[in-house]
């Protein structure tokens, strides 16, 4: 489709390349903005680059945050004993937002997927390794879809925390109320709120399979 503004096709190609919005998504976006006054196009624009040039990355989980340290880690009410890893910082929110847990996290930035070329060099295990070496941490909840690559992430932390010859924690899996293939950002609070407090031990998952 041919616009009749170099400017116009300009905005909407930038927009088309966010994920599920399509060149018709975005010709209405790029239309709504041209309908509201200016400055809430210059607000949405110093937001965006605010946030992409001024976001940081948790020094301890590697959660997105304002500061070097993000708030859940820095606070002094959470239990930094109970340490949830997941994939990133969708997940998150998504466990957050049930309010049952009440431990800190462990983000990976992603699972380990050899026919994508994602090893676990590729994600911050070893910074995970290194913390449990420093810190006095009782239990790890592995928290990871219900996926190939998400047990295959799993088992890697599984054995690879079991051969710390420092204190080993306590290794424990959400329960599968999570269907098979589902991504945790997806679950309904209930469920996954469910997941999180019937928790189950590491080697009990392996055992049913």
């Amino acid at each position: 489709m041919e616009y009749p503004s170099k400017l116009l096709t300009e905005v909407i190609e930038e927009i088309a390349k966010l994920p599920g919005i399509g060149k018709r998504t975005a010709l209405r976006l790029a239309l709504h903005l041209l309908k509201q006054p200016v400055e809430q196009s210059q607000n949405l624009g110093q937001a965006i680059q605010k946030f992409r040039t001024g976001i940081k990355h948790c020094r301890i989980c590697h959660n997105i945050s304002d500061k070097e340290v993000c708030d859940i880690c820095s606070n002094p009410v959470r239990n930094h004993q109970l340490i949830c890893v997941v994939e990133d910082i969708r997940d998150v929110m998504a466990i957050e937002s049930t309010g049952e847990f009440k431990g800190v996290y462990h983000v990976l930035g992603g699972l380990i997927s050899p026919l994508e070329g994602v090893g676990p060099s590729d994600l911050t295990i070893d910074k995970l390794i290194q913390r449990l070496q420093n810190e006095n941490v009782d239990e790890i909840v592995l928290a990871l879809s219900s996926t190939v690559d998400g047990d295959t992430t799993n088992f890697y932390l599984y054995r690879k925390i079991s051969n710390l010859p420092v204190h080993q924690p306590k290794i424990s899996i959400i329960a599968r109320g999570i269907s098979i293939g589902e991504e945790l950002e997806y679950a309904d609070e209930v469920t996954l709120a469910r997941s999180i407090l019937n928790r189950i031990p590491f080697e009990k998952s392996i055992k049913q399979k």
